[in-house]
């Protein structure tokens, strides 16, 4: 059963006789007879399509199990954020009469976007549009089997959410018919999560980030031996910004993110003193359009992918990762980030994913309505989490091991914070025993200023105290400061220059670490502010001194 819904002008707009015009010379003709398959759900690397005669049927799952259509006419054309991503398509595409179609091929279609302002914000407006409608509509042929006492559910679910993938949740404990469903799979209880692509008839056992990114086809890079202008490692705001700016200006940039776009920035529910964006901006959001700018350009992202090793034995650079696979750039932009610090407590491996938390976005914040929990942390994202949190859950007590915000917040936060019945504040305070059998059920902390310990019935704690680089996968390849973050440009001290064997009669550039054409940018770099907008400045800046080391 086929559920039709009428498109909106957004979403679906028709082009213009000069539009059409524009695009007739970079296109081939192709006819389509009724009922033909244009593309398939799964498919990869396809063409963009423009209707010149007929009708074309837009066709994928739903929620229900049925389909969900929508009907293109003359003048509209195919896809969504997948056209410039590259990944596997969420929809079916076929002939309703017969069709003449304009074909353009990706290549072409980036071309577009990157020389026609026009067809440009055209064309990514309704691509944009057409993805959000897919996810809140939970389309797209996906379907996470999971528990809220499961932390490798938070993990999945998450991990679909941040990258931007349409999918349906069903819990164990909660939904009607899932019993069945795993029974018609022969998955036992105990083998939760459990995802399943429909368009495949396939069932993955608690799989990995990598895994998942894998089925989904989310990444498109091959390991070929190909020589990159530029490798990002990391995509946070920092790196994002480099990968922008690197590809806009022509670089052959290849981004390597270990979970997903948006770095500890991310997992920031709502981020309101960044410029341009008055009204607020969550760090998931932000980080979608970066990335989309990014592709936009040319960059490619590989996501689930960890940097383990830099060679830096020879002149060439290479990234070792996880899965096995090497890349290789003439330059390397460190973005790794950091992460934040956990708690000192024997019991807290028990609890993370179930009960504590690292991030405060909806994923975390669908657990805890209507109740009590604690935050953790004086920074900004603390600050943020408890605002967000304070509209959903029923109270928020924020700790702080210090007097109080000032040091570490911006004001208008902390006015918030000290202005809102919902939370209080509570300083000089640290949590010291979690308890709960499977998952967080009590929380005990105590004030420096008190006597006694104080317990409370929480089940949720959100962590984001501090923060440790990530730079262990480095292995000495570049100096570090005393706390792991590294070091670059005027920081560097002759002496670790030459431990470092610095082979260039110049010093190293603003960013540029102990190892020539390996620049450090963003929470990773000694010294950097901890801010999206500084992070934002420093791999855009960043981008311009790798123009000149390859020039060298």
């Amino acid at each position: 059963m086929a559920d039709t819904f009428e498109p909106t002008d957004a979403m679906f707009p028709r082009l213009t006789a000069p539009q059409l015009a524009r695009l007739l010379p970079i296109g081939r003709r192709r006819r389509f007879a009724a009922g033909e398959v244009v593309y398939e759900r799964g498919s990869a690397k396809r063409a963009f399509y423009v209707l010149l005669e007929g009708r074309v049927e837009i066709a994928t799952p739903s929620r229900a199990g049925d389909e969900r259509v929508t009907i293109h006419g003359v003048g509209e054309f195919t896809g969504e954020v997948d056209m410039i991503s590259g990944r596997q398509s969420l929809v079916r595409a076929s002939a309703l009469d017969a069709t003449e179609l304009l074909e353009i091929d990706l290549a072409s279609l980036r071309h577009i976007v990157q020389t026609d302002a026009e067809l440009s914000e055209l064309f990514l407006r309704a691509f944009v549009l057409r993805r959000a409608h897919l996810i809140a509509n939970t389309l797209g042929g996906v379907v996470l089997i999971g528990s809220g006492h499961s932390a490798d559910t938070l993990r999945i679910k998450a991990f679909l959410v941040r990258n931007g993938h349409p999918h349906v949740y069903l819990d164990v404990e909660r939904d009607a018919g899932v019993d069945a469903l795993l029974e018609h799979f022969q998955i036992g209880i105990a083998e939760i999560p459990v995802l399943m692509c429909r368009d495949r008839d396939r069932a993955m056992r608690n799989p990995t980030n990598a895994e998942v990114a894998t089925a989904l086809g989310f990444n498109t890079v091959p390991d070929d031996g190909h020589v990159h202008d530029l490798v990002v490692v990391g995509a946070g705001p920092s790196g994002l910004a480099a990968a922008v700016y690197g590809a806009s200006e022509g670089l052959d940039v290849l981004v390597l993110e270990t979970s997903a776009p948006g770095g500890q920035a991310g997992s920031s529910s709502r981020i309101e003193n960044y410029l341009g964006f008055p009204m607020g901006i969550s760090g998931q959001d932000l980080a979608g359009r970066a990335l989309l700018q990014a592709e936009k350009f040319g960059a490619s992202l590989t996501v689930a992918r960890a940097a383990v090793g830099l060679t830096c034995a020879d002149r060439q650079l290479r990234v070792r990762c996880a899965d096995g696979g090497t890349v290789q750039g003439h330059a390397v932009v460190v973005a790794s980030g950091a992460a934040y610090r956990r708690l000192a407590l024997p019991e807290l491996p028990r609890f993370e994913g179930v009960g504590v938390y690292y991030g405060a976005t909806r994923v975390e914040a669908q657990l805890c309505e209507n109740e009590e929990i604690v935050v953790v942390g004086g920074g900004n994202s603390a600050g943020q989490a408890a605002m967000y949190l304070s509209g959903i859950a029923r109270h928020v007590h924020l700790l702080v091991r210090g007097a109080g915000l000032a040091d570490s917040m911006s004001r208008y936060l902390i006015r918030r914070i000290e202005e809102s019945p919902a939370i209080t504040l509570r300083p000089y305070t640290q949590i010291e025993a979690l308890e709960g059998d499977g998952r967080l059920e009590h929380v005990w902390w105590r004030s420096a200023r008190a006597t006694e310990r104080e317990g409370r019935a929480i089940r949720h704690v959100f962590s984001m105290t501090g923060a440790d680089a990530n730079t262990a996968w480095l292995g000495g390849c570049v100096a570090l400061d005393g706390q792991r973050f590294i070091k670059s440009g005027a920081d560097l001290t002759p002496e670790e220059l030459e431990t470092a064997r610095w082979p260039l009669r110049r010093r190293p550039y603003q960013f540029e670490t102990s190892l020539p054409r390996v620049f450090a940018v963003g929470d990773v770099r000694s010294g950097s502010m901890k801010r999206v907008a500084s992070a934002v400045g420093e791999g855009s800046a960043a981008v311009q001194l790798v123009h000149k080391v390859l020039a060298e």
